[in-house]
């Protein structure tokens, strides 16, 4: 293992793989002041889409990206690898911009999908893509028909992005008697994210991005142009684009909008007798519909990822996020557990890895994009919410036409959307944020026990913010 893929193994196993295959990773870092037309902070996926896109539309546009880490080694490297549409939040969609805008983005968000893997095998990016569906299953009784509200409206609306199954169905196909019933979404995939991230740092690079890992931005001078300073070195840029993720919080403006929760990974040794047995041999991914989403799949070498969102109370008290929500997971003894519950064929001894990291997720559970308040030239992306992957390919084509002024169905979506004060301030965004999590925490586990949950745990979890998919523990959020 290099040395650079030897120092991330703390952030996800998935980065430490991409590095090892690679080969040894050397971060350039900025050291020198330099210009550009656009400067974008954060090399994930957002930004590194972001700049492809404006390469592929104005190849002399001078596009610069400086990255805290190295690229891939925050969100981008250490998901769980889904690869979904956004037909799940429809109703959100459509409450926030209107039912014809919400099903472009949900068709625009699947063929996403499809143009992602012709992109991966056009430009030689092994990402271990498997285009497997997706199974949004119940695994309690409380959890039944989570999705009908959803599948019920697309139908009258002629579209049926979702199968749904037979008795027994769901069971069969994850090789888990847990899981009660569900639908299956054909058009989704599985992938190996941090592949996927250094793959599409290697195309930025042919295209002509300057891109300086190792840069942490310490501060964000507006003006026109902006200066972005970093340790060594700063770009002044016409442009910049905010690619941050959670660790946007920092900025105050955008922190009103989102909250930052965990996600805790779990990861087990090759097991391929195991899933054979149970019938589980493709990349299907899976979700169940508590709030506290568990999330799951295979990979090709038949390792079992096992996920779980939100789910420890660790809160962000104001913009303190810094390594709070890296390295090791403070909960995996918890998801360890509940893969062990849905796959009793799970030894303790086969769970081999563990990771944890932030999640900026919006009141609607959706992402949000547009220019920072007094600062037209400032753009933002906050609010993937858990599902970024896929629907981050659509946020490099919005934050593209955005960047280069471009009067296009990109810049015009609706998915741009203005800041505004969706949580309260600190402490009392804080201290409701604990007790709303633990009320969601109860509900969960009330079902997990086939009792019903008190009233009042009931009633806070209303006032959650929206997760990977609508729920029935929780009206939907506007």
């Amino acid at each position: 293992m290099s040395s650079a893929a030897s120092r991330c193994s703390a952030f996800s196993s998935w980065l430490a793989e991409a590095l090892a295959a690679e080969g040894p990773a050397s971060p350039e870092p900025l050291r020198q002041d330099i210009r550009a037309d656009v400067c974008i902070v954060g090399g994930g996926f957002t930004g590194l889409w972001t700049a492809i896109e404006i390469k592929q539309a104005r190849p002399d546009t001078e596009v610069v990206i400086v990255e805290a880490r190295l690229c891939g080694s925050g969100a981008s490297g250490r998901n769980g690898g889904f690869v979904l549409s956004l037909w799940a939040k429809f109703l959100s969609l459509a409450k926030m911009c209107g039912e014809a805008e919400a099903l472009r983005l949900c068709q625009q968000s699947a063929q996403a999908i499809v143009d992602l893997q012709a992109f991966c095998q056009q430009h030689g990016i092994d990402a271990q893509l498997r285009l497997d569906g997706w199974l949004w299953a119940a695994t309690t009784t409380a959890q039944l028909g989570s999705w009908d509200s959803t599948a019920s409206q697309l139908e009258r609306l002629g579209q049926s992005p979702f199968q749904r199954l037979a008795a027994g169905q769901a069971a069969q196909l994850s090789g888990s008697r847990l899981h009660l019933d569900g639908v299956y979404e054909p058009l989704a995939a599985s992938i190996q994210p941090a592949m996927l991230a250094r793959g599409l740092l290697r195309v930025a690079r042919q295209l002509g991005v300057r891109v300086y890992e190792s840069s942490p931005m310490q501060r964000l001078d507006a003006g026109m142009p902006a200066r972005v300073q970093c340790r060594e070195g700063s770009v002044r840029a016409d442009k910049v684009v905010l690619a941050m993720n959670a660790w946007a919080v920092q900025f105050a403006d955008i922190r009103k909008a989102f909250v930052v929760v965990s996600s805790d990974v779990v990861i087990t040794r090759p097991l391929p007798a195991l899933l054979q047995s149970i019938g589980w041999t493709n990349g299907m991914t899976i979700s169940d519909s508590r709030m506290l989403v568990h999330y799951y799949r295979t990979t090709p070498d038949g390792r079992i990822v096992f996920g779980k969102g939100g789910g420890s109370e660790q809160l962000l008290y104001g913009a303190k996020l810094a390594d709070k929500l890296d390295g090791a997971s403070g909960i995996a003894a918890t998801v360890a557990a509940h893969l062990r519950r849905t796959y009793p064929g799970v030894q303790a001894d086969d769970i081999v890895g563990n990771w944890t990291g932030p999640i900026d997720r919006t009141r609607n559970g959706l992402p949000h994009f547009g220019a920072l308040p007094q600062q037209p030239n400032v753009f933002y992306a906050i609010g993937y919410s858990g599902n970024g992957v896929g629907p981050s390919m659509l946020g490099g084509k919005i934050l593209a036409a955005l960047a280069l002024s471009l009067d296009n169905e990109w810049a015009r979506c609706g998915l741009v959307h203005g800041l505004q004060r969706d949580f309260p301030p600190e402490p009392f965004r804080y201290l409701g944020g604990r007790l709303i999590r633990h009320a969601v925490g109860q509900v969960d586990l009330a079902a997990d026990e086939n009792r019903q949950p008190s009233w009042l745990m009931q009633q806070l979890c209303k006032l959650a913010p929206s997760g990977l998919s609508p729920t029935k523990a929780a009206t939907p959020s506007r």
